[in-house]
């Protein structure tokens, strides 16, 4: 996986806060990985870690991560880089 990306937006959805890493549109297929649910439970229960695969690339990176709502933007954004370290580390 890639350095740590900035955070290019955090929207409200639904039941979740959408906190976005990388563009989706930039890539070939889009997963939620079951391998990425330890580390993003141990930070905040019911969030799910979205990752992307580049077309003729082979590795995956984490394009965003969704956070209950009850959680709020600002904690959600802490949260979701607390995730992406945890798995990018």
């Amino acid at each position: 996986m890639a350095d740590a990306p900035d955070v290019h937006a955090v929207e409200s959805e639904d039941d979740y806060i959408h906190v976005r890493f990388r563009d989706p549109d930039r890539y070939d297929e889009i997963r939620t990985p079951d391998w990425a649910e330890n580390p993003a439970e141990s930070v905040s229960a019911g969030s799910e870690v979205r990752t992307g695969k580049l077309e003729g690339e082979d590795d995956w990176e984490v394009t965003s991560v969704l956070l209950p709502k009850t959680v709020g933007e600002e904690k959600a954004e802490e949260q979701a880089r607390e995730i992406v370290a945890k798995i990018e580390s």
